[in-house]
Protein backbone atom coordinates (compact mmCIF):
# COMPACT_ATOMS: atom_id res chain seq x y z
CA UNK A 1 0.00 0.00 0.00
CA UNK A 2 3.11 2.00 0.02
CA UNK A 3 2.41 3.18 -3.60
CA UNK A 4 -1.12 4.74 -2.65
CA UNK A 5 -1.42 5.89 0.88
CA UNK A 6 -4.30 7.64 2.91
CA UNK A 7 -4.11 10.93 1.52
CA UNK A 8 -6.58 14.48 1.86
CA UNK A 9 -7.37 16.57 -1.45
CA UNK A 10 -8.89 19.69 -0.73
CA UNK A 11 -10.27 21.96 -3.77
CA UNK A 12 -12.99 24.87 -4.00
CA UNK A 13 -15.79 23.13 -4.63
CA UNK A 14 -14.95 20.11 -2.83
CA UNK A 15 -12.78 17.90 -0.71
CA UNK A 16 -11.69 14.07 -0.07
CA UNK A 17 -10.84 12.78 3.18
CA UNK A 18 -10.06 9.62 4.00
CA UNK A 19 -12.94 7.85 5.33
CA UNK A 20 -13.47 7.17 8.90
CA UNK A 21 -15.70 5.07 11.20
CA UNK A 22 -16.69 8.91 12.22
CA UNK A 23 -18.01 9.74 9.20
CA UNK A 24 -20.75 7.39 9.57
CA UNK A 25 -23.89 9.82 10.79
CA UNK A 26 -22.96 12.24 7.91
CA UNK A 27 -22.89 9.19 5.48
CA UNK A 28 -26.22 8.34 6.12
CA UNK A 29 -27.54 12.02 6.19
CA UNK A 30 -26.33 12.16 2.56
CA UNK A 31 -27.92 8.93 1.25
CA UNK A 32 -30.99 9.50 2.79
CA UNK A 33 -31.18 12.78 0.32
CA UNK A 34 -32.82 11.17 -2.93
CA UNK A 35 -33.09 7.70 -0.99
CA UNK A 36 -30.31 6.55 -3.14
CA UNK A 37 -30.22 2.58 -2.11
CA UNK A 38 -33.26 2.60 -4.12
CA UNK A 39 -32.19 2.92 -7.61
CA UNK A 40 -31.72 -0.71 -8.38
CA UNK A 41 -28.93 -0.44 -11.45
CA UNK A 42 -26.00 0.48 -8.71
CA UNK A 43 -25.14 0.09 -5.07
CA UNK A 44 -25.13 2.17 -2.81
CA UNK A 45 -25.61 1.42 0.95
CA UNK A 46 -28.81 1.91 2.83
CA UNK A 47 -28.71 3.99 6.03
CA UNK A 48 -28.45 0.70 8.17
CA UNK A 49 -25.85 -0.54 5.84
CA UNK A 50 -24.07 2.26 5.82
CA UNK A 51 -21.25 0.98 9.23
CA UNK A 52 -21.02 -1.91 7.31
CA UNK A 53 -20.27 -0.43 4.11
CA UNK A 54 -17.50 1.59 5.40
CA UNK A 55 -16.46 -1.18 7.71
CA UNK A 56 -15.74 -3.14 3.86
CA UNK A 57 -13.76 -0.35 2.33
CA UNK A 58 -11.55 0.01 5.57
CA UNK A 59 -10.89 -4.11 5.22
CA UNK A 60 -9.92 -3.50 1.52
CA UNK A 61 -8.14 -0.49 2.28
CA UNK A 62 -6.22 -2.60 5.08
CA UNK A 63 -5.76 -5.41 2.21
CA UNK A 64 -4.52 -2.55 -0.57
CA UNK A 65 -6.75 -3.21 -2.90
CA UNK A 66 -9.14 -0.11 -2.06
CA UNK A 67 -8.50 3.16 -0.94
CA UNK A 68 -11.87 5.46 0.00
CA UNK A 69 -12.48 8.83 0.52
CA UNK A 70 -15.63 10.67 2.06
CA UNK A 71 -16.37 13.84 0.05
CA UNK A 72 -17.51 16.86 1.48
CA UNK A 73 -18.89 19.93 -0.39
CA UNK A 74 -17.47 23.29 -0.01
CA UNK A 75 -18.49 23.85 3.61
CA UNK A 76 -17.58 20.62 5.01
CA UNK A 77 -20.77 19.07 5.20
CA UNK A 78 -20.47 15.03 4.24
CA UNK A 79 -21.89 14.88 0.73
CA UNK A 80 -20.65 11.15 -0.29
CA UNK A 81 -18.25 8.44 -0.95
CA UNK A 82 -15.59 7.66 -3.76
CA UNK A 83 -12.52 5.45 -3.69
CA UNK A 84 -9.38 4.28 -5.48
CA UNK A 85 -10.23 0.55 -6.57
CA UNK A 86 -8.95 -1.86 -8.59
CA UNK A 87 -5.06 -1.11 -7.70
CA UNK A 88 -2.86 -2.35 -9.85
CA UNK A 89 0.61 -0.80 -8.36
CA UNK A 90 2.81 -3.18 -10.71
CA UNK A 91 1.20 -1.75 -13.83
CA UNK A 92 0.36 2.22 -12.33
CA UNK A 93 -3.53 1.38 -12.64
CA UNK A 94 -6.49 2.42 -10.79
CA UNK A 95 -10.15 2.46 -11.06
CA UNK A 96 -12.19 5.63 -9.44
CA UNK A 97 -15.36 3.81 -8.33
CA UNK A 98 -17.65 2.75 -6.09
CA UNK A 99 -18.99 7.13 -6.29
CA UNK A 100 -22.10 7.95 -4.99
CA UNK A 101 -23.72 11.73 -3.88
CA UNK A 102 -26.08 12.97 -2.08
CA UNK A 103 -28.90 14.25 -4.51
CA UNK A 104 -28.35 18.01 -3.37
CA UNK A 105 -24.56 18.02 -4.93
CA UNK A 106 -25.66 16.05 -8.04
CA UNK A 107 -24.99 18.51 -10.91
CA UNK A 108 -22.97 20.80 -9.32
CA UNK A 109 -19.09 21.55 -9.77
CA UNK A 110 -18.90 19.07 -6.98
CA UNK A 111 -18.21 15.75 -9.00
CA UNK A 112 -16.34 17.68 -11.43
CA UNK A 113 -13.60 19.11 -9.12
CA UNK A 114 -13.49 15.61 -7.13
CA UNK A 115 -12.71 13.71 -10.51
CA UNK A 116 -10.13 16.58 -11.15
CA UNK A 117 -8.76 16.33 -7.67
CA UNK A 118 -8.26 12.17 -8.03
CA UNK A 119 -7.18 12.54 -11.88
CA UNK A 120 -4.58 14.95 -11.24
CA UNK A 121 -3.75 12.74 -8.13
CA UNK A 122 -2.92 9.33 -9.98
CA UNK A 123 -1.46 11.11 -13.19
CA UNK A 124 0.62 13.63 -11.21
CA UNK A 125 1.41 12.03 -8.21
CA UNK A 126 1.30 8.26 -8.72
CA UNK A 127 2.37 8.21 -12.31
CA UNK A 128 -0.26 6.35 -13.64
CA UNK A 129 -0.33 5.45 -16.99
CA UNK A 130 -4.53 4.80 -17.18
CA UNK A 131 -7.06 5.37 -14.93
CA UNK A 132 -10.64 3.12 -15.18
CA UNK A 133 -13.95 4.45 -14.80
CA UNK A 134 -16.89 1.56 -14.61
CA UNK A 135 -20.75 1.53 -14.37
CA UNK A 136 -24.33 -0.17 -15.19
CA UNK A 137 -25.10 -0.27 -19.29
CA UNK A 138 -28.44 1.00 -17.62
CA UNK A 139 -26.76 3.84 -15.46
CA UNK A 140 -27.29 6.92 -18.56
CA UNK A 141 -26.53 9.37 -15.98
CA UNK A 142 -23.08 8.56 -15.08
CA UNK A 143 -22.43 7.54 -18.22
CA UNK A 144 -22.78 10.69 -19.58
CA UNK A 145 -21.07 11.93 -16.45
CA UNK A 146 -17.89 10.13 -17.16
CA UNK A 147 -17.99 10.47 -20.95
CA UNK A 148 -18.24 14.58 -20.18
CA UNK A 149 -14.96 14.17 -17.96
CA UNK A 150 -13.45 13.11 -21.04
CA UNK A 151 -13.08 9.50 -20.47
CA UNK A 152 -13.10 6.92 -23.69
CA UNK A 153 -15.53 3.85 -24.10
CA UNK A 154 -13.05 0.69 -23.85
CA UNK A 155 -15.99 -1.75 -24.01
CA UNK A 156 -18.76 -3.55 -22.59
CA UNK A 157 -18.86 -6.57 -20.21
CA UNK A 158 -21.87 -8.49 -21.05
CA UNK A 159 -23.51 -10.27 -18.00
CA UNK A 160 -20.51 -9.18 -16.18
CA UNK A 161 -22.05 -8.89 -12.28
CA UNK A 162 -24.84 -9.83 -10.94
CA UNK A 163 -26.92 -7.41 -9.30
CA UNK A 164 -28.83 -8.02 -5.57
CA UNK A 165 -32.13 -7.82 -7.67
CA UNK A 166 -31.01 -10.61 -9.42
CA UNK A 167 -30.64 -9.40 -12.58
CA UNK A 168 -26.93 -9.54 -14.43
CA UNK A 169 -25.40 -6.09 -15.00
CA UNK A 170 -23.29 -5.45 -18.34
CA UNK A 171 -20.83 -2.97 -16.89
CA UNK A 172 -19.22 -0.75 -19.40
CA UNK A 173 -15.48 -0.07 -19.22
CA UNK A 174 -14.20 3.78 -19.75
CA UNK A 175 -10.36 5.28 -19.51
CA UNK A 176 -8.50 8.38 -19.65
CA UNK A 177 -4.72 7.12 -20.28
CA UNK A 178 -1.56 9.45 -19.22
CA UNK A 179 -1.20 10.38 -22.97
CA UNK A 180 -4.37 12.09 -22.58
CA UNK A 181 -4.08 13.12 -19.24
CA UNK A 182 -3.05 17.24 -20.35
CA UNK A 183 -6.42 17.34 -22.56
CA UNK A 184 -9.05 16.11 -19.91
CA UNK A 185 -7.23 18.06 -17.08
CA UNK A 186 -7.36 21.43 -19.62
CA UNK A 187 -11.21 20.75 -20.21
CA UNK A 188 -12.33 19.75 -16.45
CA UNK A 189 -10.33 23.13 -15.73
CA UNK A 190 -12.83 24.40 -18.20
CA UNK A 191 -15.36 23.00 -17.14
CA UNK A 192 -15.16 24.17 -13.22
CA UNK A 193 -14.09 27.91 -14.38
CA UNK A 194 -16.88 28.86 -16.43
CA UNK A 195 -19.93 30.52 -15.26
CA UNK A 196 -22.59 28.50 -13.77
Amino acid sequence: MSWLAPIALAGTHASLTPLARGDEAGLVDAVRDGELWKLWYTSIPTPEGMAAEIERRLALQAAGSMLPFTVRDAAGRIAGMTTYMNIDATHRRVEIGSTWYATRVQRSALNTECKLMLLTHAFEVLDCIAVEFRTHFINQQSRRGIERLGARLDGILRNHQRMANGTLRDTCVYSITADEWPMVKAHLRFQLDKPR
